[in-house]
């Protein structure tokens, strides 16, 4: 497996193992992460099984499409989250992220801090020139997020997101290479 780390102030990305199952099954199975999230809650460990053995087969191509991230506090890999950042064609130099954050890491920054190091491994080491994201009209944590790091809302998705309550709306977010990106670190 490809060595591939994003570190920033208090976190680190790493690309997700097998060994990390049993917290990944963990934080799929809350409900608060769930609420705004398409996967639905699996019914077994052995449901989160498949649907991470495509992310780590993806980890062994030799030019990576898809990485899934372990993301984990810097002095002492505990667990925070995951996060994703699936690339587009070459042509169009785009990728596109998206994150879950275990609640007990909520609000205390971890995800804009991430993400703010997710954009720029996408820019500096990958050379994309746009990095979206998409979230669930209803989603005021992630929003927050997203526009912390200085991702501008593009437009409005209807009806298109199936969660648990029913067809959300969903908010499209975008950053270029040549905007400003936020670099403070507020929560």
């Amino acid at each position: 497996m490809k060595k591939v780390e994003i570190l920033t102030e208090r976190t680190r990305l790493r690309l997700i193992e097998w060994t990390d199952l049993a917290s990944i099954h963990a934080l799929h199975s809350l409900p608060e992460t769930d609420e705004f999230n398409t996967l639905g809650i699996p019914a077994n460990i052995e449901e989160t099984k498949a649907v991470i053995a495509p992310w780590i087969a993806e980890h062994e191509l030799d030019k990576i499409k898809n990485y899934t991230f372990i993301i984990e506090k810097a002095n002492n890999e505990e667990f925070i989250g995951l996060f994703g950042f699936k690339i587009g064609s070459e042509k169009f130099r785009r990728g596109e992220v998206w994150y879950k954050i275990h609640t007990d890491s909520w609000r205390k920054g971890y995800a804009t801090e991430a993400l703010r190091g997710v954009i720029d491994f996408g820019f500096d080491a990958l050379k994309l020139h746009r990095i979206e994201a998409g979230c669930a009209v209803e989603n005021t944590g992630s929003i927050k997020v997203l526009e912390k790091v200085g991702m501008i809302r593009d437009g409005r998705g209807r009806k298109i997101l199936p969660l648990k309550s029913g067809w959300s709306d969903n908010y499209v977010y975008s950053i270029l290479e040549t905007d400003v990106r936020k670099t403070t670190h507020t929560k």
